[in-house]
């Protein structure tokens, strides 16, 4: 493992000489860190750069945690091939590095005879993208697969390479192979402008100066404002907030599968799904907005919801509800991602990577890496990666609390400090001092699960506040 560089708030470091970093990622999203991850790979000096002081804690931690089998992309987009080839080699990169994930197939449910009569085609459109073990279900079939499932389905597309996955693992065992690799992560570095050069570009960071010879603009919602930095008016991102309510565990019993709504233009509409986590879900909405930042839920986009769901599920708006959150999508009123690469800038762009993005990460982490050499970069010879196991936060999984051989090793794993999601004191201390801690609780719960349970932090919050500020340098 190479000397790890993570650094936050203090000026950007200076490499030996002045020299610039070969190749820099604005965004440390999933797919940001995808392609950091992959570049990793590569004898070059690779920097990160990340708004936030996270990784992960943009459009990735808030969304429907869904591997997508790709069955309903435009078929022959780009979207639709990265998305195929992205969710083979996430399934079994989950598999290599202990990622949740529980393949429970999806049901694309009819309601009507409109929805009914398009399902051929949605059938046709999965085949045309190399999906073939999808078939249509009638009304009775739909009911022994669902019997909990509201009155009048008639029929169902049945999909069932559909699975659900932990979305922050994910990321975070991207980046943390990176960081072990040898790129450079720079946390709280906003990117506010960009002075292009012939042989360097210059970055004005929040945190000062970088230089770079080669950029990718990973940036999300906001890789549009950073493709207008290098010249370019090519995409406008429109925020689509997303609101989901999570029920709690007792409401797992209720579905068997991903409950998929009939697709319209306006996306794949309001679903229930289980979680790795043990919950369900129930969203999400699609509201077009003009604010970045709107990350808020609101009574009325809660109410439609409900509404929604006592369709779809009537018994899972009996349940008790954890937590409400919401996700901003960069749309960018294309139906495939916008990716593109800009030799004479020796610049890739990555924008307009909507709900399929988690799934497509690794397939799109590959194609950048593509686009840069034909911008002109020059990576040399790849290496392996060192082999990563992240903790097992699926609730299908063998936790801390219920091994006894590993708290006879070591009493910590024993020790709860987060009842409702029954998180230990073990994991806890593993996750401050992994390769990359949390600086905050809200980081310390999309690392263990911690605060994310029933009470929602009202018994663990205030120890886990003392536990992340203690440990922090």
């Amino acid at each position: 493992m190479r000397q790890t560089v993570t650094t936050a708030g203090d000026p950007l470091p200076v490499l030996p000489g002045g020299a610039p970093y070969d190749v820099t990622v604005i965004g440390a999203g999933v797919v940001g860190t995808a392609i950091a991850r992959e570049l990793a790979r590569y004898p070059l000096h690779t920097a990160l750069v990340e708004a936030s002081d996270d990784i992960g804690n943009g459009t990735s931690k808030a969304n429907t945690a869904i591997l997508h089998t790709g069955f309903d992309a435009v078929p022959g987009s780009l979207e639709a091939r990265l998305v195929r080839e992205g969710q083979r080699k996430l399934s079994a990169y989950a598999a290599e590095t202990g990622i949740p994930v529980e393949r429970v197939g999806a049901l694309l449910v009819a309601w009507d005879t409109e929805q009914l009569g398009a399902l051929p085609g949605l059938l046709a459109k999965a085949e045309a993208n190399g999906y073939h073990a999808a078939r249509i279900l009638d009304a009775d079939e739909v009911a022994a697969r669902e019997p909990l499932l509201g009155p009048g389905a008639l029929g169902a597309l049945d999909v069932p390479g559909e699975s659900v996955i932990c979305p922050w693992t994910t990321p975070l065992a991207f980046a943390t192979q990176a960081v072990r690799g040898g790129v450079h992560l720079h946390l709280d570095c906003p990117v506010r402008d960009i002075r292009p050069g012939a042989a360097v570009h210059t970055l004005a960071t929040g945190r000062g100066p970088l230089r770079t010879r080669f950029l990718v603009n990973a940036a999300g919602l906001y890789a549009d404002e950073i493709d207008r930095l290098l010249g370019h008016d090519v995409f406008t991102v429109t925020p689509r907030r997303g609101q989901l309510i999570v029920f709690d565990k007792l409401a797992r019993d209720l579905v068997r599968h991903i409950l998929l709504p009939v697709p319209t233009a306006a996306g794949k509409g309001v679903l229930i799904a289980p979680t790795v986590f043990g919950n369900v879900l129930l969203g999400p909405t699609a509201e077009e907005l003009d604010d970045k930042t709107a990350t808020g839920s609101t009574r009325e986009g809660l109410d439609q919801l409900r509404e929604k769901g006592r369709r779809i599920l009537p018994r899972l708006l009996d349940e008790e509800v954890t937590a409400v959150y919401a996700g901003l999508r960069a749309a960018t009123g294309q139906e495939d991602y916008r990716i593109q690469e800009y030799p004479d800038r020796r610049y890739v762009a990555v924008g307009g990577i909507r709900s399929t993005g988690l799934t497509a990460s690794m397939a799109i982490a590959d194609h950048v890496i593509a686009l840069l050499a034909r911008t002109g970069l020059d990576p040399g010879d790849p290496t392996g990666l060192e082999p990563l196991t992240m903790p097992g936060l699926g609730e299908a999984g063998r936790r801390p609390y219920l091994d006894a051989e590993l708290i006879a090793r070591d009493p910590a794993y024993g020790t709860v400090v987060c009842h409702c999601e029954r998180v230990t004191a073990g994991e806890i201390r593993d996750a401050l001092t992994s390769t990359l801690p949390p600086r905050t609780v809200a980081g310390l719960a999309r690392r263990t699960r911690a605060g994310n349970g029933r009470c929602q932090g009202f018994h663990c919050g205030a120890a886990l506040r003392a536990l992340t500020e203690g440990a922090q340098p």
